[in-house]
């Protein structure tokens, strides 16, 4: 990975972020937290499940531990509060992104995985694990959304570099 990738990538997950944050702010009245046929029993919860992930890799990223003892928390914060802190931790992997060169992207960070057993991965495997992963979960909030019933919003790549195209140089 370079590092204008890097950057970009940290982007278009932010970009993401915002996108089904808004639409599920923009449910009726208790939809984003209804009981749905999930591992992560809402919408709420598999986002807060993502914030989770950000966290945890954030912290290996930075060589410190984190104080998660799984991959989402018992309960979640209120949507609000949950998209404030989301912020955050976008803001950290986009100014974090700004920061790397293309030797950064390349070191191995060792870590702990949550459910024990040890794992290295290079920090731009790290940024694409988030971006995989984020993806993957807002897919899985979008089904909700049908469920609604309701359109989600589309958070695809090429919609990103279309319509949000990040200013790298």
């Amino acid at each position: 990975m370079n590092r204008r990738d890097a950057r970009m990538l940290a982007r278009y997950n932010a970009w993401a972020n915002k996108l089904i944050f808004d639409a599920v702010a923009g449910l009726p009245e208790g939809e984003a937290v209804k009981p749905r046929q999930s591992l992560f029993k809402n919408m709420v919860h598999m986002l807060n499940h993502n914030y989770v992930i950000d966290r945890i890799f954030q912290a290996h990223l930075e060589g410190r531990e984190h104080d998660y003892a799984a991959r989402n928390t018992p309960d979640h914060p209120p949507l609000d509060a949950l998209w404030s802190a989301q912020q955050g931790v976008d803001a950290w992997y986009i100014a974090w992104s700004d920061t790397l060169t293309e030797a950064a992207l390349a070191q191995s960070v060792h870590f702990t995985f949550v459910g024990g057993g040890q794992g290295a991965m290079t920090r731009g495997e790290i940024l694409l694990h988030i971006v995989n992963h984020t993806s993957y979960h807002r897919g899985f909030v979008a089904q909700m959304f049908y469920e609604v019933p309701a359109r989600p919003p589309t958070t695809d790549l090429p919609v990103f570099l279309r319509d949000a195209p990040p200013q790298l140089d």
